[in-house]
């Protein structure tokens, strides 16, 4: 058996400090039936995962229902932590580091939690976050009747997969995953010391978590930028910050194996300062001092040898001096500078996986080293990788710092090269389904970085091995990224593959309106490609889903809503019209003189009415109406007033009665709704159509001779005022005198008997003589009160009614006559 299938070698040792040593994953027995067939229990269904046909899936038969799990027992919890934590590395081991100045932390996160209440420890990356969740949990493990429990947070933005291993490590139930209500009736049960690592959501998230589980005390330690969790969680907050001085001296003494030097003291004094007393720099910052130790010493050591003619190393000696404070704030090239060339190549592989370092028996098969699996635990004493879960990952800024000298580079043919040597080992069939879901991110991340081919390989083989193992977030993230793959490069088998495992996934998680769409899919192109089997297999999955959906709609009958009973009043806004036609205007306390342009209204006679009078009474004040519903009720002042009608007009007086009532009436204040106007009688509705009538009359025959005068006319004077065509309101002519404001009259002028001139023409003047005066455009300052004489305007031949008349004034026109005799002017014209 090869290396990468689990087995290590003899000088393996067991790593110190606070990553305790895993055992070596089982090696995986031989399959005895077909590659890889695993069945499994979700929910209702029985579900078959076949690597090479697809999945299957199908109702559980009576009698084969799973009951009711156990719970495991002390030992058991104790050997399912220790395999999840990182596996054992071979090399040298790795130096103790202890846990300095995090007592009191310690204390109070211990306090909290044996009061069943949840805490949030929030530090920076490289604060020492995880060493004190070891601390934490040697001290909290008799606090819960299920005991301490340790999960990871890294990549889980939702709480799904997170209580899913939360099931799988409290319960014994193995091949089974349970349904959502399953799930959250038996996590609701378990009363356990939750550590938490890598926290990465917040907020509604983090409350879904919390509230499935109100047993359980958690402690979750998260970085400063993760989501905060909302007010009603009611979690304690830690920060976790720096160390002090002599704690970094102490870290950094204990990295290196000696006493420090005055020198040194003064440059970790200032190192401290730029690093903010992280401890993640001072294990990095031991690191460099071991290197320059080493290379200090060997050149002392091998002063007294004469170097040989082929031997590059200089006579004399050269001194490695101390690190700049910039090397020790940054120091990844450097330390990678002076690491062995298996862990260069491991650094690459890192760089183009996004942070990912695989499992340390792959990197002899990636990197073409047989001892390159010992790179792991070199960078590990460096400080350069980090645990994280069951695995390990670049340190915190790291891959940055790497990126910047050129380690990415060849990240797409390092992706690549990963991508087709893990499609090798996952579709092996000596490979169990735990070793590929432990090697989850690191999969993920080279089908990522892959071409379209390599990815497709990989997907494919990769998802049978996800679905087995009940990693079904990494399942639904494989299937994705190779239908994608498929779609691009064009293999149409591979991609109905991936929409029928979608289909079945979706299915097993009550996602029946995605099952729909990805089964129907994956069955088109199925039928595109003339496969029998796969068609009906989807179509078989497809019927599943359609009885779910018919006994969800019987379990759960649509709404149906009927119509309310008719209340006394209507539910709807009121609009309560107030009477603004017969409000009368504000008339001023001391009269002043008339506006230049407005005349007093001439009277108007109205048939069937009284005789109008010179002023209005006020109207009183309309009283407030009670609303009638809960509707608000609007108030309007409408020009018209409201009619209510329960037919439409269907004759033109109708229409007139609409637009201009005669007697507009405000609703009644009491009543709910404005009463409806009565009908008017037949008489009324004759004179309103004759009125309409006449008005259309009076206007044609004001544009008839209007334009007779005109085409009359062969030149027009140049200085007399024009003639308006309109019907017009004539102001009450005047006899010209003196008055204060007119000017002095001009002296006449004789001129010889001539014919009157008709209404609406002017006279021509006499050459030689000099023409009347032209009208004056100064108002006229007639007081209101004085008589009104008749006009000289024609008045229309028609039977019916005369019209309304208008504010509107135009200038009538001047007739010129003999001396002595009245000019009859427009009191706008003052002359």
């Amino acid at each position: 058996m090869d290396r990468t299938q689990g087995h290590g070698e003899q000088h393996e040792q067991p790593t110190g400090g606070s990553v305790p040593a895993a055992p070596a994953a089982p090696t995986a027995a031989p399959a005895a039936g077909p590659a890889r067939v695993v069945s499994l229990t979700t929910g209702d269904f029985a579900l078959t995962v076949n690597p090479v046909d697809g999945s299957e899936i199908e109702p559980l038969r009576p009698g084969t229902e799973p009951g009711r799990p156990a719970r495991r027992d002390a030992a058991a919890r104790t050997a399912r932590a220790a395999a999840a934590r990182p596996p054992v590395l071979p090399g040298p081991a790795v130096p103790a580091r202890p846990l300095l100045g995090r007592e009191e932390e310690r204390e109070r996160l211990v306090r909290l939690l044996g009061r069943g209440r949840s805490v949030r420890l929030t530090g920076p990356s490289g604060s020492g976050r995880s060493a004190l969740l070891d601390g934490v949990a040697a001290q909290c493990a008799g606090l819960a009747p299920d005991g301490v429990v340790r999960l990871s947070g890294h990549g889980h933005q939702q709480p799904g997969e997170l209580l899913h291993a939360l099931y799988a490590t409290v319960y014994e139930a193995e091949r089974q995953r349970p349904a959502r209500a399953e799930l959250l009736a038996r996590v609701r049960e378990i009363g356990a010391v939750v550590l938490l690592d890598d926290l990465e959501m917040g907020g509604t998230a983090l409350d879904e978590l919390l509230r499935a589980t109100p047993e359980c005390a958690y402690l979750l330690a998260a970085t400063p930028d993760t989501r905060a969790p909302s007010d009603d969680s009611h979690i304690e907050e830690v920060f976790l910050g720096g160390l002090g001085k002599a704690d970094c001296l102490e870290l950094l003494e204990a990295g290196v194996g000696r006493p420090l030097t005055d020198e040194e003291t003064a440059w970790a004094g200032d190192l401290r300062f730029a690093s903010e007393g992280l401890p993640l720099r001072f294990v990095q910052a031991a690191a460099l001092l071991r290197r320059r130790d080493e290379l200090n010493h060997s050149d002392e050591g091998d002063e007294e040898e004469e170097p040989g003619v082929f031997e590059g190393r200089p006579r004399d000696a050269v001194h490695v001096p101390l690190p700049t404070l910039a090397e020790g704030a940054a120091p990844a090239e450097l330390l990678a500078s002076r690491v062995s060339e298996s862990a260069r190549a491991a650094l690459r592989i890192a760089c183009a996986l996004g942070g990912e370092l695989p499992h340390h028996a792959h990197l002899p098969a990636l990197v073409g080293d047989t001892h390159a699996d010992t790179a792991v635990a070199e960078l590990l004493a460096c400080g350069l990788v980090t645990p994280v879960g069951t695995r390990y990952r670049l340190a915190a800024g790291v891959a940055r710092q790497l990126e910047e000298v050129g380690y990415g580079d060849t990240a797409s043919e390092e992706a690549r090269t990963a991508a087709r040597h893990y499609a090798w080992w996952t579709g092996h069939a000596s490979v169990v389904p735990e070793r590929v879901a432990a090697e989850a991110d690191a999969v993920l991340a080279a089908l990522a970085g892959a071409d379209v081919v390599a990815a497709v390989l990989l997907a494919r083989t990769a998802a049978p091995a996800f679905a087995a193992s009940l990693h079904w977030e990494a399942w639904e993230r494989v299937l994705r990224s190779g239908a994608e793959a498929a779609r691009k490069a064009g293999e149409v088998a591979e991609q109905a593959y991936f929409h029928h495992e979608l289909g079945v996934l979706a299915l097993c998680e009550e996602r029946l309106d995605r099952a729909r769409a990805e089964l129907e899919t994956s069955i088109g192109l199925r039928g595109a490609l003339a496969d029998k089997r796969g068609t009906v297999a989807g179509r078989r999955t497809l019927a599943l889903v359609v009885d779910r959906e018919t006994a969800g709609a019987a379990a759960s009958p649509p709404l149906r809503l009927e119509a309310p009973a008719a209340p006394a009043a209507p539910p709807e806004a009121v609009t309560v019209p107030t009477p603004a036609a017969s409000a009368p205007k504000a008339t001023p306390a001391h009269p002043a003189a008339p506006s230049p342009r407005a005349t007093p209204p001439a009277p108007v006679a109205r048939a069937g009415s009284e005789a109008p009078t010179a002023r209005m009474a006020p109207v009183p004040p309309v009283p407030p109406v009670v609303p009638v519903s809960a509707e608000a009720v609007s108030r309007m002042t409408p020009v018209v007033p409201v009619t209510a009608r329960s037919e439409p007009p269907t004759t033109l007086s109708e229409v007139f009665e609409d637009a201009f009532p005669l007697n507009p009436k405000p609703a009644p204040p009491a009543a709910p709704r404005p009463a409806a106007a009565p009908s008017p009688a037949p008489g009324r509705r004759r004179l309103v159509l004759l009125a309409g009538a006449g008005a259309l009359t009076v206007v044609a025959l004001g544009t008839v001779v209007s334009l007779a005068l005109s085409s009359s006319d062969t030149s027009p004077p140049a200085q007399g005022p024009a003639v308006s065509s309109t019907p017009t309101v004539t102001s009450p002519t005047t006899i010209t005198g003196n008055s204060g404001n007119d000017p002095a009259p001009e002296p006449p002028v004789s001129a010889p008997a001539s014919q009157p001139a008709e209404p609406g023409q002017s006279v021509a003047p006499t050459p030689g003589r000099t023409p009347a005066r032209t009208p004056s455009r100064r108002p006229s300052p007639t007081p209101p009160g004085s008589p009104q004489p008749s006009s000289v305007s024609p008045a229309p031949t028609t039977a019916g009614p005369s019209p309304t008349p208008t504010e509107t004034v135009v200038p009538s026109p001047t007739a010129t006559t003999q001396p002595g005799t009245a000019t009859a002017t427009s009191p706008a014209t003052g002359t």
